[in-house]
């Protein structure tokens, strides 16, 4: 006999605040009793909305009696929900591992698995100034032109904020362009949004030209958009010592406080958190997302190659039904 499941994903800086309904079917195996709660909250990126929403609706035809709640916003903002706020949640995905070691290790989580990868892009919508001109060589001067207008993330909110920034001091050096930073900087400020998605409707309306996204994001919403040069997308391991060489300075756990993050290749972390209303359901959720033929395959699909395993420092603070999912540091 079918059960109809809602999934609520709560989408609030794009208006999508809503409840999705769907048929399930089979049971995947969690061993609970009948007094354990049916609801996982789940914290993530917003570049994680697209595949998560699927990945969701997958796992629910193996749990049609989980209330799956995801919220979606900045990793950053993701993380102080948890630590300032002590808002419940099971699981946190952030686009940047780090954001969970930086933020919540050691006060509210205990561990950190790296999951997947992603590089920057420009990203551009139908009528954008200066779309046949544009390429991967240019594309700095473009975006600098009187009529042409870009967006880009709040980097104190959102990995792909600080991301793009690295990506403008990488081509400042790659390109030979001193001062090209401040300028790009300086420019078109009043469209920085809390987050990477937040900016899609702007490019919908016409109102952005360009924006500095992930790859994956503009493939999952039909976005044209420049593949930039290895040595500045924040994409490859070879060149993480030139990736280095960028850094920025954020906001840190206390007011006040701040923090320097440095250039290094995109690679997003999980994580379930100290305050977990349901741990037990959190892991058979986090087994599923992992699962190469599962939740893996998901993400694969929706251009975020997976990195399992990976090594963390924090492999001998995971639960054990995980390990298999990370490396110890030590091991390359």
């Amino acid at each position: 006999m079918s059960k109809t499941v809602k999934v609520s994903l709560i989408l609030p800086a794009l208006g999508l605040l809503g409840l999705v309904q769907f048929v399930a079917h089979d049971s995947w195996l969690i061993v609970r009793s009948e007094h354990d709660s049916q609801q996982l909250f789940i914290f993530h990126a917003g570049s994680l909305a697209v595949p998560f929403k699927q990945i969701c609706q997958e796992f629910n035809t193996h749990h049609p009696e989980v209330e799956i709640i995801c919220e979606a916003a900045g990793s950053r903002m993701c993380a102080r929900k948890i630590a300032d706020l002590n808002r419940p949640c099971d699981i946190m995905a952030s686009s940047d591992y780090t954001v969970i070691e930086k933020l919540l290790i050691p006060e509210y989580a205990d561990w950190n698995i790296k999951f997947a990868s992603n590089e920057m892009v420009i990203a551009f919508g139908d009528n954008p100034h200066r779309a046949n001109h544009i390429n991967k060589d240019n594309w700095y001067d473009i975006l600098l032109e009187k009529d042409v207008v870009f967006g880009r993330s709040d980097p104190n909110v959102d990995p792909c904020g600080y991301r793009a920034l690295l990506t403008m001091m990488l081509a400042e050096k790659f390109y030979n362009r001193p001062g090209l930073v401040d300028i790009m900087t300086t420019k078109d400020q009043q469209y920085i949004r809390p987050k990477e998605v937040d900016l899609l409707a702007l490019l919908e309306t016409g109102a952005l030209d360009y924006v500095l996204i992930y790859r994956s994001v503009a493939e999952q919403h039909n976005l044209r958009y420049i593949v930039l040069p290895d040595e500045i997308n924040l994409k490859k391991a070879n060149f993480s010592d030139f990736y280095n060489t960028a850094s920025v300075r954020l906001t840190g756990k206390k007011p006040g406080a701040f923090i320097t993050k440095s250039g290094e290749p995109i690679i997003y972390g999980v994580t379930i958190p100290n305050n977990a209303p349901n741990k037990k359901l959190a892991l058979a959720f986090l087994t599923f997302l992992l699962d190469t033929d599962s939740g893996g395959a998901i993400l694969e699909k929706n251009g975020q190659s997976l990195v399992i395993p990976s090594p963390t420092d924090t492999f001998d603070k995971l639960p054990e039904s995980l390990k298999i999912f990370a490396l110890p540091k030590s091991v390359k």
